[in-house]
């Protein structure tokens, strides 16, 4: 019948706007259905209803670029430079790799 079922086990917030008020679940017991082409949520757990709408949370961004001291290694090998060239190049390319050994190659 094309029936999948999946819990999702890391949501950390459900937003419901109708006209003039939000339902607001954090933490919820979500799980997904598709069946015949469609999705439906099951939404369980507590929520406060709040007066006009109200704005997902935005995801936590990290603070720069996090660049793995095996990516400084491969570039610097790869582009003939020092690790200080690799990783200025690896930051400027935002942490592409490829990218920074084509930029260091192409000088």
């Amino acid at each position: 019948m094309g029936i999948t079922q999946e819990e999702w086990d890391d949501v950390d917030e459900v937003i419901i706007s109708r006209a003039g008020k939000s339902y607001v679940f954090k933490k919820p017991a979500v799980t997904a259905v598709k069946m015949q082409g469609q999705n439906t949520f099951q939404i369980i757990g507590d929520y406060n209803i709040v007066e006009g709408k109200v704005q997902a949370l935005a995801p936590q961004q990290p603070k720069g670029i996090v660049i793995p001291d095996e990516d400084v290694e491969l570039v610097a090998s790869q582009a003939n430079v020092s690790p200080e060239e690799a990783r200025k190049a690896l930051e400027e390319c935002n942490g592409e790799p490829a990218e920074a050994i084509i930029k260091l190659m192409s000088r």
